[in-house]
């Protein structure tokens, strides 16, 4: 096959901090090109409270940066990529919605709401809606059914309906000019194909089989009574969202002829339904049954699918959901993770630079340039630092316990009202110490996940890893595999979660017939594979327990 017979495809990842396109050969997979960009806004820290935990992100940071990124690795590539680019999908974090009006447009794109934050996307790492998400729980278990059960049995402040009310019942402008709400997942194909019009959006089974309650066993969303008993201002919304959901192997359109210019490509390009990050990170993982693909990056998204047979009737407490067709067509996928991951090694770096930046920053000592410089230099270098320090630590010295809910829980059980704990600390503790102790913690909360799934039949013959921690700390991956007592080997992949929704793109544009097909073709194996330390193995066992005992004892601090 020569270049000019040869099909690419791009896939769109949007994470929380930043966006990247991937250009990728459906022949064999290689990556042609790619690029990342920043969301401008976002990084300015407008919109957003950590201290309400409210956390809001533009639309035109999404529409920026999509550009920026497709046109950016288009740039790099050779010229005749871009005609024979045949398809496009995206993956964003979730649940991350907006409200919108009658026509599908987001309110923050209107002139009356372009700088309120209730009218842009609620990051699915915003936790303002905890008392939402507690009413929802609270009537579902009076309800006749419980509309919760395959979303592991509680409703998440994290998840679309407490989002949405919360910012309803806050905010009486927004509320009045609201008709319906959109996922990010399910906006940016809608966008570029010009097909926004609320009931002729192709809705993604992976978000709301996953955080919006649907399911085929009640018609789709839950039913208007049910809405309105948990408050009258979600009277008829339903009706103008949706009742059927798609797999991501479903063409959505075409690009329009706006967008096709904009993008640098032509509207013979097909764009697919959208998806959560983590849910096609696994499938460029290569995932498959009894596989669990752990996405690990400021949070953590586990993943697994399993066969019918292997389900049947079981429903699986405290995960965030089990989903006909939600990662694989044909397969139940099967999610859960933790609200905080590198997200709380980000914590500890923040609370360490303060000094560096409040008594050096304002040193008169030395010139301005060279404290920055010394500053950015100390931010580069402590983790790999620290990590460097912890790991010379014997595990006999590692005596500090953490829990690692700073963020709240997502799995099992979710609570958004949970705190973080650091106990055990003596006149001799160490910064490294207290970096190991956290590591820990969070690689019990990921044990804590495993369990879980093994505690309801559902085996785990392999562990892959992937995300941004995954590929670039030894010392937490090496803890990880520790704690769990499994090897944990690392996606090839840099681009997992984008490259994934390459692969969706390679069956919509009709390359392959199903996706196992471009898993085969496109999937790139793994890299590297940390092995358990059998002493150290059973030492976490014990500590684990402790960990249980002492998350028990603080849940309700």
């Amino acid at each position: 096959m020569n270049k000019k017979e040869e099909k690419y495809t791009i896939g769109i990842d949007y994470g929380t901090d930043s966006a990247r396109a991937v250009i990728i050969n459906t022949f064999n997979g290689d990556e042609i090109a790619s690029s990342v960009k920043y969301y401008p806004r976002w990084m300015d820290g407008q919109f957003c409270n950590p201290l309400i935990n409210q956390y809001r992100q533009h639309p035109l940071d999404y529409i920026q940066v999509l550009e920026e990124t497709v046109t950016s690795a288009l740039s790099k590539a050779p010229k005749e990529v871009a005609k024979n680019v045949v398809g496009m999908s995206f993956d964003t974090t979730g649940s991350t919605p907006i409200l919108t009006n009658e026509n599908g447009i987001p309110l923050a794109l209107l002139p009356e709401f372009e700088e309120n934050p209730n009218a842009m996307f609620v990051l699915w790492k915003d936790h303002t809606a905890i008392k939402e998400a507690a009413e929802i729980n609270s009537l579902v278990k009076k309800w006749k059914v419980d509309y919760t059960k395959y979303e592991g049995g509680i409703y998440s402040s994290e998840w679309v309906w407490a989002k949405m009310l919360h910012v309803l019942r806050n905010d009486e402008k927004v509320q009045e000019k609201a008709i319906c709400w959109i996922e990010h997942c399910d906006w940016m194909p809608a966008l570029i194909t010009g097909t926004q019009s609320p009931l002729k959006t192709l809705r993604s089974r992976c978000a709301a089989g996953h955080k919006a309650m649907w399911h085929p066993d009640w018609e789709g969303l839950p039913p208007e009574s049910f809405l309105t008993a948990i408050d009258p201002l979600l009277k008829g919304m339903r009706k103008k969202l949706y009742s059927k959901t798609y797999a991501s192997d479903t063409k959505v359109g075409n690009l329009t002829a706006e967008w096709a210019k904009r993008l640098g490509l032509t509207t013979n390009v097909a764009v697919g339904v959208g998806a959560f990050d983590c849910h096609m990170g696994a499938v460029a993982s290569q995932i498959e049954p009894n596989v669990l693909v752990k996405s690990i990056g400021t949070s953590t998204c586990d993943i697994m699918i399993a066969s019918y047979n292997e389900i049947g009737n079981k429903l699986i407490p405290g995960i965030c959901g089990q989903v006909d067709g939600s990662v694989i067509p044909g397969y139940i996928g099967l999610e859960a993770g933790q609200s905080a991951f590198g997200d709380i090694y980000s914590w500890f770096k923040k609370v360490l630079i303060w000094p560096a930046e409040n008594i050096l920053g304002f040193s008169e000592l030395i010139d301005k340039e060279t404290k920055q410089k010394l500053i950015e230099e100390m931010l580069n270098k402590m983790i790999p630092k620290l990590s460097e320090a912890a790991a010379k630590i014997p595990i006999e010295e590692s005596t500090i316990l953490a829990i690692d809910w700073l963020n709240g829980r997502r799995s099992p059980d979710a609570s958004q009202e949970v705190k973080g704990v650091i106990a055990g600390l003596t006149l001799g503790t160490s910064t490294p110490h207290i970096f190991r102790a956290l590591v820990e913690a969070t690689a019990f909360g990921s044990k804590a996940i495993m369990e879980r799934f093994e505690e309801e039949d559902i085996y785990i013959k392999k562990i892959i890893g992937l995300g941004g921690v995954a590929k670039k700390s030894q010392f937490v991956m090496q803890t990880l595999a520790n704690v769990l007592n499994k090897p944990i080997s690392i996606a090839s992949t840099e681009q997992a979660c984008a490259h994934g929704a390459a692969m969706f793109a390679s069956v919509v544009a009709g390359v392959y017939e199903k996706v196992e097909d471009a898993q085969k073709n496109m999937g790139k194996g793994v890299e590297k594979t940390y092995l358990p330390n059998v002493k150290e193995a059973k030492v976490y066992e014990l500590i684990y327990e402790k960990y249980k005992k002492l998350g028990a004892v603080t849940h309700n601090l």
